[in-house]
């Protein structure tokens, strides 16, 4: 009996790293087509437009952020998938009064009890001149590091205002789509791009 129950348990765990290979290698082949088509600087313009449009409608708060804040890095779609081993991929743009400034990416990688796919977009309000002129001159600057980075949650967002937030970093996520528990940006790097015209 001992033996007949090793051989289910061990089936079981063929057919779930089976599916689990499958479902990654179904991200990885949905996930590359879309990466090569937003890598145009006007392409990933018009996603950041509408990333903050669909933002600013949904969190009030982050429309009175922007107004104080010395620059918004805005990434509208990253792409996060994994099994057992995971990984994350988006690009963006930095808006500084308005306007573009640079082209980033946001990379990151992970491992753990994970299995599944999504895609979620955010926006890094700077509110300190001091952090974005680091963004701006670093060869890439790893997230998590930075005690004032403040993830703005529906809870907080409801409290937030011009006048409670001083200083630091504020992320705000959007737009959640798929099947993986958890959104985060804690150890993704990013980096300045130049996209194609």
């Amino acid at each position: 009996m001992k033996a007949h129950g090793k051989g289910i348990i061990k089936g079981s765990m063929q057919q779930v790293l089976q599916v689990g290979i499958t479902m990654l290698m179904a991200v990885i082949l949905l996930t590359l087509p879309r990466i090569a088509l937003a890598a145009t600087a006007k392409s990933i313009d018009r996603d950041v437009d509408s990333s903050l449009q669909t933002l600013y409608q949904a969190t009030p708060a982050a429309k009175d952020l922007s107004k104080i804040a010395k620059g918004i890095l805005v990434f509208p779609s990253i792409i996060k998938g994994g099994l057992i081993v995971g990984g994350q991929y988006g690009e963006g743009a930095l808006r500084v009064g308005g306007k573009t400034t640079g082209y980033y990416n946001t990379v990151s990688a992970s491992y753990g009890l994970q299995a599944g796919a999504q895609s979620f977009g955010y926006a890094l309000f700077f509110l300190d001149q001091e952090k974005l002129n680091y963004l701006k001159k670093s060869e890439g600057w790893e997230i998590g590091v930075d005690p004032n980075l403040v993830i703005v949650d529906e809870g907080l967002a409801r409290s937030l205002s011009t006048t409670t937030a001083k200083s630091g970093i504020y992320a705000f996520f959007f737009n959640q789509k798929g099947l993986m528990a958890g959104l985060t940006i804690q150890g993704s790097k990013i980096t300045k791009i130049t996209p194609g015209k």
